[in-house]
């Protein structure tokens, strides 16, 4: 059943809501549609009072490690964490109180997919614990993997195949819909009847919802195989489009 997840995305230790296409490395700051005046953990401890769980908290960069550990400490054992997860830290991470880590650009060598290094990981961690993230673009039609905050595009095409030899070391995937991320414009529909078709582990689908009624559209492009994460659209993001009561709501009945 497709049901909301939560998400606490963290730039420069402040929660924000960013537009995915303008994070850069550059000195110039990403085009932002929110930034929290309240931390972390009030987002955190909220999720956990509506048992909204299987949320991701996302590091977006350096200077975001003590917002994410209070996120996590407010809610242990209830969401996910990425952002610079990779072997050295991934069960520090888990000790801090996530559930699960979430992994991208440390699994690829250049622009290829590196399966020794998804090997290691998946022990280091645990598939249980393992989140692949499979963030990526559009190009020809097509959709490739984007690491590397999403700046670099891979040759990894998100297809059955690499999602079911990747579904042998992870738990689950998480994929932004990179080139509507943050832009409220509507989902990525082809992606997700992709992901609810092909893939053999739970998913999670995030970019450009913008109605309470996308969870239902996601429920039936993906036949309630595909979870939906809303980010700029939502009341508590400074939204104006879902609320997350409704959101909340819509949990509790598919329950």
């Amino acid at each position: 059943m497709t049901l909301f997840r939560p998400c606490i995305d963290l730039h420069n230790g402040k929660v924000k809501q960013i537009v995915g296409s303008t994070l850069n490395d550059s000195d110039n700051a990403p085009s932002t549609n929110f930034v929290a005046d309240t931390p972390s953990s009030y987002f955190a401890e909220m999720y956990k009072r509506d048992n909204a769980e299987g949320g991701h908290v996302i590091k977006l960069g350096p200077g975001n490690d003590e917002a994410a550990k209070e996120a996590l400490m407010a809610y242990p054992g209830g969401m996910h964490i990425g952002g610079g997860i990779d072997p050295s830290n991934c069960r520090q991470w888990i000790k801090a109180g996530a559930s699960k880590v979430i992994v991208t650009s440390y699994l690829f060598t250049g622009l290829k997919l590196d399966m020794n290094k998804v090997k290691i990981m998946s022990d280091t961690a645990g598939r249980d614990a393992l989140v692949i993230d499979l963030s990526c673009r559009s190009k020809d039609q097509r959709f490739y993997v984007a690491t590397n905050r999403w700046q670099t595009t891979t040759t990894t095409e998100i297809n059955s195949d690499i999602l079911n030899k990747l579904s042998l070391y992870c738990s689950e995937f998480l994929i932004h819909a990179a080139d509507v991320e943050g832009m409220c414009r509507g989902i990525d529909y082809k992606l997700v009847e992709l992901l609810g078709r092909e893939s053999p582990v739970p998913c999670t689908y995030a970019g450009g919802a913008k109605s309470v009624e996308d969870l239902e559209t996601v429920k039936k492009l993906s036949n309630g195989r595909v979870d939906l994460t809303f980010g700029s659209a939502l009341d508590i993001f400074g939204g104006t489009l879902v609320n997350y009561s409704d959101c909340i709501d819509w949990n509790k009945k598919q329950a």
